[in-house]
């Protein structure tokens, strides 16, 4: 079992990672693809477009709702993020290894904070269970909201 949990600094490394990827698949990780990555990667919570446009605009005072939201699909599409349907925000991938890969989001009502698990023996479950009704998983999203355990500690 991984996981991501927001709040780390920005890996130079994890760019690099990115940017090979993106070399081996023969796409292109634009100045500002990167830029929007590098955000959500630096951001302690999950990010929404507009918080990402608000901060790009420091570096680039012309930019526009498209512009993040290309990004965004960019990203999306290549697996190097993942968007956190329930709240419509966005996370780094904990493992930007493969385009699609199944995955639980475990989120925070309190503060915000959302955390990527992979678990194979829940994926498996899931997938088994899909199969016994003769039916193909394509895409799977598991949000759990809850409390963390950082803010039931602050209730103590």
């Amino acid at each position: 079992m991984s996981n991501y949990n927001g709040g780390t600094n920005l890996d130079p490394t994890l760019i690099e990672h990115v940017q090979g990827i993106c070399h081996a698949r023969g796409v292109r990780l634009t100045p500002q693809r990167k830029r929007v990555f590098e955000l959500i990667c630096s951001n302690r919570k999950a990010s929404s477009a507009y918080e990402l446009l608000d901060q790009l605009k420091v570096s680039e005072p012309n930019a526009k709702p498209p512009t993040v939201y290309r990004a965004l699909d960019f990203l999306l599409e290549q697996g190097f993020i993942h968007r956190v349907e329930s709240t419509n925000s966005y996370i780094p991938c904990g493992s930007c290894l493969n385009k699609s890969h199944f995955f639980q989001l475990l989120i925070c009502d309190k503060c915000g904070d959302v955390v990527e698990l992979q678990d194979e023996s829940l994926i498996s479950l899931l997938k088994k269970n899909a199969e016994n009704h003769g039916f193909q998983l394509t895409n799977q999203v598991i949000e759990t909201h809850g409390v963390c355990q950082a803010c039931a500690s602050d209730k103590q």
